[in-house]
């Protein structure tokens, strides 16, 4: 029981500091993908790792089989005067109920949100088709007759940028080449959908600070995501450019408009001149990114079992 209490307690505090952690990072420095990926890992981490925490409670014989952990397990049975197997059952079979909740909240509410975003989707542009000029092209542009600079991107099948005849009448050609290429990149990396994620997420767990404040900080990454892709093409420059004349009023909900989050630190970021990663460099510190995000849990546990370890044990055992 001790290994499954201390992989449970791990899971609890990393969903609990984890987003301090990732909060503190310096969003004018780090690339942003790394962090994406730190985010959404971490809350598959947390999972997993509360998974294989009720598991291990439910299996039987689940104790260590390992010296050290052996000798853990009796110094914390002699400290507990024996645990009862009807409570690691209840334990196990209460943590396995909760997971199982959890599971079902995760799907109703992703499909729910998925159909929920399809019909608006195409209310949207049943409305827009009749009144815009199309571009064909991957992906397909839709061209609105409207003074007002505004642009943004609706994901699906397939996915298409609505954008004013405005951004052609107040900007110049390097600042709309850098609009369409910031939405271009969210319909690439499908920042809809890693949103969409977090948001579903948020939903099945709203009570663990990880999943609840993921929404928010993966919208200002795609969005800081998508101006490396457009400083990388068309240079900071015509983003700032960008970013002080695009509008977002009058964007639907479910879409990602230019200049709809984060505008102050996406400037900032601009005036600090981070220049994107290669696409080796990113590759790899993605990599390592995730394997720590999605281990850390573990590690957390595996802390508090060597914490067990030298409370409950003597030098002697």
């Amino acid at each position: 029981m001790t290994i499954a209490v201390a992989l449970l307690a791990g899971a609890l505090a990393a969903g609990w500091f984890v987003p301090g952690v990732l909060r503190r990072m310096d969003l004018r420095r780090r690339d942003p993908l790394l962090l994406i990926v730190a985010w959404l890992i971490s809350m598959a981490g947390v999972v997993l790792t509360a998974a294989a925490g009720v598991l291990l409670l439910l299996t039987p014989g689940h104790g260590a089989s390992a010296p050290l952990l052996a000798l853990i397990d009796r110094c914390w049975a002699a400290l507990q005067h024996g645990s009862p197997p009807r409570v690691e059952e209840f334990a196990g079979l209460l943590g396995g109920a909760l997971l199982g909740a959890f599971a079902i909240r995760l799907v109703i509410v992703s499909i729910r949100g998925a159909r929920q975003r399809a019909r608006k989707r195409q209310e949207n542009l049943s409305v827009l088709r009749l009144a815009a000029r199309t571009e064909t092209g991957p992906p397909d542009t839709l061209w609105l007759p409207h003074d007002h600079p505004l642009a943004f991107s609706m994901a699906g099948r397939p996915g298409i940028v609505v954008a004013t005849e405005g951004l052609t009448k107040h900007l110049d050609d390097h600042a709309v080449t850098a609009v369409l290429t910031h939405e271009h990149a969210h319909l690439a990396g499908r920042h809809h959908l890693l949103v969409a994620t977090a948001d579903a997420l948020r939903a099945a767990l709203p009570f663990v600070p990880l999943f609840r404040q993921a929404p928010r900080a993966v919208r200002e990454l795609v969005e800081l995501a998508a101006d490396a892709e457009a400083v990388r093409s068309c240079g900071p420059a015509a983003v700032r450019t960008a970013l002080l004349n695009v509008s977002s009023h009058g964007a639907p909900s479910t879409s990602l408009a230019m200049a709809q989050e984060a505008v102050d630190l996406r400037l900032a970021r601009l005036r600090h001149g981070s220049l994107p990663p290669g696409k080796l460099r990113r590759s790899i510190s993605c990599g390592i990114m995730g394997m720590t995000a999605a281990t850390l849990p573990f590690l957390t546990g595996s802390t508090l079992l060597l914490g067990i370890a030298l409370i409950s044990c003597s030098p002697g055992g």
